[in-house]
């Protein structure tokens, strides 16, 4: 994967992420990527060659700033024959509130539409509101609220922390005639 935009280039990931890579999954900002959680370098180069090899989220791509090719974040596309695709991102808070994760998805969208996506769609939780505002900036409409759908962390008293999560998608034929400008 190699897609480059006005300030952001997607790319796969290379050993020299590590150190960003590990920056973003130390703190999580939200209960999805719980999981994904590291706490030292050497995860960070398990996790760094996960993302490699396709073993999480499908195809997982580095999301770095043109002008340094610091890594700032990623985004995932997961295939389901014959055309939909899941998608998501995790990006450094750091790099919050400047547009990067519209600009990412942006291009990641058209990639996928440009190949063989008739449907994309995304997960995100009820409190997730970021990830909803770039989900709707994309276009993609609101499908449902699955209520207690799934748990990524426990409750203090050990019991699982149900999650609300919002379902959004798009089609290729109204992407089309979406105008993101």
């Amino acid at each position: 994967m190699f897609i480059k935009t006005a300030r952001i280039l997607i790319r796969d990931f290379e050993e020299k992420d590590i150190a960003g890579l590990y920056e973003y999954l130390a703190a999580p900002s939200v209960n999805c990527f719980y999981s994904e959680r590291v706490k030292s370098y050497e995860e960070a180069l398990q996790k760094l060659k996960e993302r490699q090899s396709g073993e999480i989220y499908g195809n997982c791509y580095a999301v770095c700033l043109l002008d340094s090719d610091l890594i700032i974040g990623e985004v995932f596309a997961k295939k389901e024959e014959p055309d939909t695709y899941s998608v998501g991102w995790h990006f450094n808070l750091k790099y919050g509130r400047k547009g990067y994760a519209t600009e990412a998805a942006e291009a990641l969208f058209n990639d996928l539409f440009q190949k063989d996506a008739r449907r994309i769609y995304a997960y995100t939780e009820d409190n997730n509101i970021p990830s909803q505002k770039l989900c709707e900036r994309l276009g993609m409409r609101k499908e449902g609220l699955f209520l207690e759908f799934i748990s990524f962390i426990n409750n203090s008293d050990g019991t699982p922390h149900y999650e609300n999560t919002y379902q959004y998608a798009i089609l290729k034929k109204e992407w089309k005639n979406l105008s993101l400008d």
